[in-house]
């Protein structure tokens, strides 16, 4: 650390830019090194937005059988609004459909439109009449 002094009687100390520079690097270095093991973590919590997204269609569900004897492939007969994905400038990293339904059985899936860890393959889940988020292609 270098002492650097001004006009006056004090002395001011302060880092010179080397060393702020080495200190940048090594975070760097760590970054590096820890980023590829968080990954994982990061896919993890993100779909935690599908799991939720589908037990609201799912508890949606429900009402409209009970109501109509029938579940439906019907979004808005659900009042189901997707949020805004990302690539619309919202912040939701799944589009969701409904596959099938029928008076006993329906099936929803949560398709993810991001590939959170850069592998090529995008994290699906499903949801049926059984009400238990499950994941069916893993990112």
């Amino acid at each position: 650390m270098a002492i650097y002094k001004t006009t006056s009687k004090h002395k001011v100390r302060a880092f010179n830019l080397q060393e702020i520079l080495i200190v940048l690097l090594i975070i760097g270095v760590f970054m590096l090194i820890a980023l590829p093991n968080l990954m994982p973590l990061v896919a993890k919590a993100k779909s935690v937005e599908a799991q939720i997204q589908l037990k609201y269609i799912f508890n949606n569900q429900t009402s409209h059988r009970y109501l109509y004897s029938k579940y439906t492939t019907d979004l808005y007969d659900l009042d189901f609004e997707a949020p805004k994905t990302v690539k619309d400038n919202g912040t939701a990293n799944y589009v969701y459909d409904i596959l099938s339904a029928d008076n006993t059985n329906f099936v929803a899936r949560a398709t993810a439109i991001t590939d959170f860890d850069g592998d090529g393959i995008f994290n699906v889940w499903e949801i049926n009449q059984d009400g238990t988020p499950k994941q069916i292609v893993k990112d």
